[in-house]
């Protein structure tokens, strides 16, 4: 089972930092993550989601390749140099579509009516780990001031966490 945690920061760029420093800790293995994402408000105060990866673009490129793949091999025996590509244009099309509607890991509801109290340019860091270990893990978040907005950590570990954002030693 993975953990949510949610955390607000000063401002886009140091949610950033933070999910820069999480995919650093994971190379390391110690942290997997499922995913991560950052929460902010545009200019007209609209809750924008940064995510880590962009599904649809994703599908459209794995449909884009299937689809010309599928393409090659029948054009052989149906003729046609045009079927590759009308195929890896409707794989495409097909791939955006399914990426676009599929959604894993942090659901973006919860997400916005979470951030929907962002002020002053801040911004939510949203991560969901699947394992992590702790000590290591709050060691390299102790370098970043927040304030926890909401874990499924049990209450001495989000005392931890939050004791660690409170000190901002910027380390």
């Amino acid at each position: 089972m993975s953990d949510l945690v949610a955390i607000v920061v000063p401002s886009r760029e140091k949610a950033q930092e933070i999910r820069e420093e999480f995919l650093a800790m994971q190379k390391e293995h110690l942290v997997e993550m499922e995913d991560c994402v950052i929460a902010y408000k545009d200019a007209k105060g609209h809750v924008k989601l940064d995510q880590t990866v962009n599904l649809a673009a994703a599908g459209a490129l794995s449909g884009a390749f299937w689809g010309v793949l599928i393409g090659l091999i029948f054009s052989i025996p149906f003729g046609g140099p045009l079927l590759p590509i009308l195929v890896g244009v409707f794989g495409a099309g097909f791939g955006a579509l399914s990426g676009s509607i599929s959604d894993y890991g942090l659901d973006d509801n919860m997400m916005k009516q979470l951030s929907a109290g962002l002020d002053d340019g801040k911004a939510a860091f949203f991560v969901l780990v699947r394992k992590a270990t702790t000590d290591k893990v709050l060691e390299h978040l102790s370098k970043f001031e927040g304030t926890v907005l909401q874990t499924s950590f049990p209450k001495e570990l989000d005392e931890k966490l939050q004791a660690v954002l409170h000190k901002g030693t910027g380390a």
